[in-house]
């Protein structure tokens, strides 16, 4: 992939970096016959997220439709076409964390942060996540921010937990 051909994609040169970066991963993965769950995986690890321009740049670089690229991305919930928040909130909504509270952190978590859930802060701080288990059962309601897990949350936790990041 040619630099030229990049930098038409972008508007700044940091974006035409990653485009870049992106056209090399692509060079690398796309001859290999099911690549393209990991090269979206890829892209969105660069880029923060995979935007309609980015997703057309992938389209055309692996010469496949872009119904094909989008249908992979809106199929898996693990990739984005909105820009994430510098941490991700992950509340469960599995049935154990359903029925000992989820949802009353849910709406507490919308109140604190004003936003609805799979929306992000206005300063980028979070991304908020609803997710269907995430295997603290034992210890409901549970949720998650980046990595961490919380367990026996209760809406007066929130803002203390919230603090630390």
């Amino acid at each position: 992939m040619k630099t030229e051909t990049v930098k038409c994609c972008c508007q700044n040169s940091e974006d035409g970096e990653k485009y870049q970066e992106i056209a090399n991963i692509i060079d690398l993965y796309k001859d290999k016959k099911g690549s393209l769950i990991q090269i979206l995986h890829l892209a969105q690890e660069i880029y923060g997220y995979l935007p309609l321009k980015l997703q057309k740049f992938i389209a055309a670089s692996l010469e496949i439709p872009l119904s094909e690229v989008s249908g992979v991305i809106t199929f898996y919930s693990f990739f984005s076409t909105k820009p994430r928040g510098e941490h991700t909130i992950r509340v469960c909504l599995g049935t154990a964390c359903y029925v000992r509270g989820g949802k009353k952190l849910i709406e507490r978590l919308q109140e604190i942060l004003k936003i609805q859930a799979g929306d992000t802060t206005n300063d980028g701080k979070f991304t908020f996540e609803i997710a269907r288990c995430i295997g603290a059962c034992g210890l409901a309601p549970a949720m998650m921010i980046d990595d961490v897990v919380y367990k026996q949350v209760n809406v007066n936790k929130l803002e203390s937990i919230l603090s630390k990041y």
